[in-house]
């Protein structure tokens, strides 16, 4: 065996996502299935929304997109992806979840985790633009307590036989909502963010934690915190091993992967450059990285 190759056994198991099918010039039916298919043929192993229900106009920071840049909304793009793909797992990268009513969005993931054979990855996080969080009537100050709570409340929405639950945001009983997902016992929730409080939510609430545009360094730097905020909470047993999601800065190549397994992570989800151009550019950027990331892309 040469030393490529066992290099290369050493981060077989890295997983490898697609990031931002729902944005940009990439919004549109045929784009969409243009790229998932694509990307699902070059053997990676997931694909990723992006998410802001509103642009702020005039843009002014710390708004990144301009108000005319398209999103199109996240339970539409995995809804349409889940009937376009049949093998790819379908993450939310990520929901703002505080912006979001918990019992009418339980029930949308569940349907797209039925309607996907359960492939659903819900990725959820807390937005930092005041602006869109005045315009949807939700307290900016609130938004982590919400994030929080929204994420146990759909769980017991998901898990329990009868669900109930009594929050300072959101109270039920004496409801059904059905079909619940198919993946037991709900998909995997993976919170986002880069702050003491987000880790300590990923820790405490969440089967994995996502951290976007990282470095090396930074990711690091994540982990470790990450690391500190379990020992400093108490994670529910049930929760198991808490799973890392990146999306690396840079051009990402075999040694990159290496670099990152190495950190503890599990899943780089890649964003295109100059997502704002043509589709053919996004398809040049899939056939490239699975070009370079071939021995990675092992389809499970």
């Amino acid at each position: 065996m040469t030393f490529l190759a066992l290099e290369l056994e050493r981060i077989k198991y890295m997983k490898i996502g697609y990031f931002g099918f729902n944005m940009g010039a990439l919004a549109t039916p045929s784009s969409i299935k243009s790229i998932l298919t694509k990307v699902e043929e070059c053997g990676f192993e997931s694909a990723w929304t992006g998410e802001h229900i509103v642009a702020i106009d005039p843009q002014e920071p710390p708004s990144p997109i301009p108000p005319e840049y398209p999103f199109l909304d996240t339970i539409a793009s995995l809804s349409f992806a889940a009937a376009t793909t049949s093998r790819l797992k379908l993450g939310s990268g990520i929901i703002l979840l505080a912006q979001r009513n918990p019992v009418i969005l339980a029930k949308e993931l569940a349907g797209i985790d039925v309607l996907s054979a359960g492939r659903l990855i819900v990725g959820v996080g807390v937005g930092y633009v005041k602006g869109e969080f005045d315009a949807l009537g939700v307290p900016f100050i609130e938004r982590g307590a919400r994030t929080s709570e929204n994420i146990e409340a759909m769980r017991s929405l998901w898990t329990q036989e009868k669900p109930h639950f009594d929050g300072k945001f959101s109270s039920f009983g004496s409801i059904q909502s059905k079909p619940t997902p198919i993946q037991i016992p709900h998909p995997p929730i993976i919170v986002g963010g880069m702050s003491v409080p987000a880790y300590r939510r990923a820790v405490i609430h969440g089967s994995g934690w996502y951290g976007f545009n990282q470095t090396l360094e930074a990711a690091g730097k994540s982990i470790s915190a990450l690391k500190l905020a379990a020992l400093e909470s108490n994670r529910p047993v049930e929760l198991g091993r808490l799973s890392i999601s990146v999306t690396p800065q840079g051009t990402v190549d075999v040694d990159t992967v290496k670099q990152f397994e190495d950190l503890g992570v599990d899943r780089l989800i890649l964003l295109p450059k100059g997502r704002r151009g043509p589709m053919e550019k996004a398809l040049q950027f899939i056939e490239e990285r699975a070009e370079h990331l071939n021995e990675v892309l092992t389809p499970d």
